[in-house]
């Protein structure tokens, strides 16, 4: 899979193991806004555990950085999503510009995050 053109479904049906193969960051946010999917490749890019970030709400507990209008508003409010912007994180760490693919499909239960660093 690549970053800029992989499917939502074949996110969606990637195994752990698959995910963590990739070399950009996944977060599967389920329809309540908790963290149901995180890749090793974003844990250990970010530094945050599995254990600290699923079943959490990713807006308010995970990355309140993105509980804006540019992120989580979208997420919420469109009903469907492809969109890449250029971010800055700042959350427990020093100002770290990325990229931030939104993802947002009906018919998949997930939204889904894509991280480039």
């Amino acid at each position: 899979m690549d970053y800029g053109t992989a499917d939502i479904r074949d996110i969606d049906a990637a195994t752990p193991e698959q995910l963590a193969s990739l070399p950009f960051g996944v977060i599967g946010i389920g329809e309540g806004g908790d963290v149901e999917v995180y890749s090793a490749t974003e844990s250990r890019l970010a530094g945050l555990s599995p254990e600290r970030v699923l079943g959490k709400h990713f807006f308010t507990a995970v990355a309140p950085c993105m509980n804006n209008f540019m992120v989580a508003h979208r997420m919420d409010e469109e009903p469907e999503l492809d969109a890449t912007i250029d971010y800055v994180l700042t959350l427990r760490m020093r100002p770290t510009p990325v990229k931030l693919r939104m993802l947002k499909r009906p018919g998949v239960a997930r939204r889904y995050i894509l991280i480039q660093r």
